[in-house]
């Protein structure tokens, strides 16, 4: 009898691992208003991490919809350089994720602040690589400062993700046969920018690695260019956040487009909106509608410019 109850409850804690979810998520009491976006981003700073973009779209909702849900909704993105210049420079598609998104919200009426950010699970799932002591120990350092900046938090998982079959992360290349790489990165870069904006879509921030995230290590640094692009585009975000506002996490989008020295060619890519339907459970009809149709668009860009 003993073995079997030791058999059901290895099963059970089998099942319970493997329903972890893709976000942890964190709740604590800020009646008062005392923890605010500034406050947690404060935290990450003393804990290593720097600002790529800190982007309060309670304002920007109320003027393109007339109304906002929310008190408080803020699109927060870090990067830590000593981690994430180790960590692009060994695997190339890590920067869709460098800068990595911290997502805030607090509806109107209610008194409980949120925070949500991606495991390192999810975040390795996503890049298509196995998880590592490098994202794991930038997700320590994340955690350790969110609790500093909100003491007594709740924090927990998301539920189980949504299965999914298609690719995570979007990825297409421009050959270049030779071509001079400069000239064709600024007329793939022109490419973008004249894709996004007649789609709706913002360019937040850019960042360029050798400025911002490369060190000098004593290694080689292995892109003649790295650089990356937060996108967002409003009405997504809007429509998504009506039901699972915890997908903040995954904006804005970061877009990665970089050349490795021995390679020729220039790769561009992001991570899939799949990710948000998948890892924040997306099922309301009109949010998974609008997110599809993001996907599409955002293809149709990267498809012209490595066309």
């Amino acid at each position: 009898m003993k073995k079997i109850l030791s058999i059901v409850v290895a099963l059970f804690m089998s099942v319970a691992l493997q329903a972890a979810g893709d976000l942890h998520l964190f709740d604590v009491d800020n009646a008062n208003g005392a923890i605010t976006p500034q406050t947690i981003e404060e935290a990450l700073h003393k804990n290593g991490f720097m600002t790529g973009i800190r982007s309060e779209m309670t304002t920007p909702f109320t003027k393109q919809f007339q109304k906002s849900d929310f008190k408080v909704f803020t699109l927060l993105t870090v990067f830590n350089p000593k981690i994430d210049n180790t960590l692009v420079k060994q695997f190339p598609h890590a920067g869709i994720f460098i800068p990595m998104g911290v997502g805030i919200y607090q509806a109107n009426g209610e008194k409980t602040l949120h925070v949500s950010i991606l495991t390192s699970e999810a975040e390795a799932k996503i890049i298509g690589i196995a998880n590592n002591s490098m994202l794991q120990e930038r997700e320590t350092l994340a955690i350790k400062a969110i609790k500093e900046a909100m003491p007594n938090a709740k924090q927990s998982l998301s539920e189980d993700s949504l299965k999914e079959s298609r690719n995570l992360a979007t990825m297409y290349e421009l050959k270049l046969d030779g071509a001079n790489w400069k000239d064709a990165k600024q007329q793939l870069e022109m490419g973008l920018e004249g894709g996004f904006v007649p789609r709706g879509f913002v360019m937040a921030a850019s960042m360029d690695y050798d400025a911002d995230v490369f060190q000098d290590d004593g290694k080689e640094n292995p892109y003649d260019f790295y650089e990356t692009y937060s996108i967002c585009k409003l009405p997504i975000i809007y429509t998504v956040a009506k039901s699972r506002p915890e997908a903040a996490a995954f904006a804005p989008c970061t877009t990665i487009v970089y050349k490795k020295k021995n390679e020729d060619k220039i790769v561009v890519g992001f991570p899939a909106v799949y990710n948000w339907l998948s890892s924040a459970k997306v099922e309301d009809k009109e949010a998974k509608e609008s997110l599809l149709k993001g996907q599409e668009e955002f293809e149709a860009i990267l498809k012209e410019v490595t066309e």
